[in-house]
């Protein structure tokens, strides 16, 4: 319609212009009207005039209205497939992550674990924007045979000093956690991570201020156990969660360091039937402290029976092809079990990792893009990345042994890792890791049997 409207302006334009013509030669050939006829026809030029002056009006009009409206769709690597007006206020996008992966245990005799291959995660990502001040994020996951909604929020952006997440997302506690799973240097995240929640829901406020200088957030969650990935609550009871972070230096050798704290408070009824408390895994995904639980004397399970807090000092550090991320975390914990006085445990845990990229890329938060993808004709093969890592978990001695086995459950773990990560483009990754875990106690002779295995993965984001 607005095209129409526009090749409908030409043409009265052009016709005007044609009439006009002819009057002009008229008077250029010493043809000469009597005055009233001669006003008559001025006048009408002057109709004619305002008549086409209002017509290009309103084509120009229905021109920017039609830019306005225009609706743009892109697709990039990294960033995904977008549908979006002209202005920007409007977008919806389209983004994914596929991980398939292979697990291989090196030692399993005691503790038998088991060699295969699976979709470690398979998430599509929908993400909006809805006006000036609008966002939000849903974000399922298919991986491993199962169906899980780990995001699933809203987000009112006021200014970049100021924004309100309301609805499904990560709290604001371990820095590692914090970290997209499609960015973290390892298959898998560090021993520290069994410390924090996972996912929760709740309302958080937030902002950066100075450009980022101080990143700030502050929350009230339902509350989960460590590691926990949690849909609702089973009490009245609330968590609380916040965390500093800053990046003092913007410019010189230290513009990449950034360092923080973050801690949570709260309280945590369970009950025998449903204890509200966690276990803890190895980077190989296997469980190597658990608290006591009896499917055949019930009174006898451990549960969460009062204040749960945490606090996570944490700093990264990224420098040219450099990168350095390490934290440490507390987590108290009161629990009861029937018969027995109720005690307040506490657990710690941190981690060290460090990566470098043998081809030069600029190491960073965020996963790198190759300088040269991979492309074997043009002599190019993509960025490779190395990395290490240690790391430990140690168990509050009063938790044995009323509250766990020290026969099968150890007292501690320690790792270490290194790893190797190749990227074949901006959105292709394949990663190959080895780790080695140790245990203090959690077997009826002394130790239990330390757990070696190989991650490989091949993940597609975009």
């Amino acid at each position: 319609m607005r095209a129409v409207r526009i090749w409908i302006s030409g043409i009265i334009l052009a016709s005007g212009s044609v009439a006009v013509v002819p009057q002009a030669m008229a008077q250029q050939e010493g043809t000469t009207p009597d005055s009233a006829s001669l006003e008559r026809r001025v006048d009408e030029l002057d109709q004619q005039v305002r008549i086409l002056q209002r017509l290009r009006e309103l084509a120009a009009d229905s021109a920017a209205a039609a830019a306005k409206d225009k609706i743009s769709a892109t697709a990039s690597g990294k960033d995904g497939f977008s549908i979006k007006s002209a202005d920007g206020k409007f977008a919806v996008r389209l983004k994914g992550l596929v991980q398939t992966d292979g697990r291989f245990f090196l030692s399993d005799s005691a503790v038998p674990a088991t060699n295969t291959f699976f979709l470690r995660r398979a998430r599509p990502i929908l993400e909006a924007t809805v006006g000036k001040y609008l966002e939000m994020r849903l974000q399922p996951d298919f991986g491993q045979g199962t169906t899980v909604l780990f995001d699933a929020y809203t987000d009112v952006k006021v200014s970049p000093a100021f924004a309100i997440r309301v609805g499904k997302f990560k709290p604001p506690v371990d820095l590692e956690r914090l970290q997209s799973a499609g960015d973290i240097v390892f298959a898998e995240r560090a021993m520290a991570t069994n410390l924090a929640p996972n996912r929760d829901v709740g309302l958080q406020l937030s902002g950066d201020l100075d450009s980022g200088l101080v990143a700030w957030q502050a929350g009230v969650f339902n509350g989960v156990p460590d590691l926990g990935n949690g849909d609702g609550d089973v009490s009245d009871a609330k968590d609380f969660a916040g965390r500093v972070f800053l990046q003092p230096f913007k410019t010189g050798t230290l513009r990449g360091l950034g360092v923080g704290i973050a801690g949570t408070t709260g309280i945590e009824r369970g009950s025998t039937a449903a204890p509200q408390l966690a276990g803890y895994r190895t980077a190989g995904q296997q469980t190597w402290f658990r608290y006591i639980s009896s499917t055949t004397a019930p009174a006898g399970n451990v549960f969460a029976d009062g204040r749960r807090q945490r606090v996570a000092p944490q700093a990264y550090f990224y420098t040219g092809p450099l990168g350095l991320h390490g934290e440490y975390i507390q987590s108290w914990q009161a629990v009861s079990r029937a018969g027995f006085v109720t005690t307040k445990l506490k657990h710690t845990a941190w981690q060290a990792t460090g990566s470098y990229f043998l081809t030069g890329e600029k190491n960073s938060w965020r996963s790198a893009a190759p300088k040269k993808p991979f492309d074997p004709k043009a002599g190019s093969f993509g960025a490779v990345e190395i990395a290490a890592r240690y790391g430990e978990l140690s168990i509050d001695d009063a938790t044995f042994p009323t509250f766990a086995n020290p026969a099968n459950t150890p007292s501690k773990a320690k790792a270490w890792a290194v790893g190797l990560n190749w990227y074949l483009a901006k959105s292709i990754k394949a990663v190959v890791d080895y780790e080695h875990t140790t245990f203090a106690g959690g077997a009826a002779t002394g130790d239990r049997e330390p757990e070696s295995f190989v991650a490989t993965r091949v993940q597609y984001s975009f």
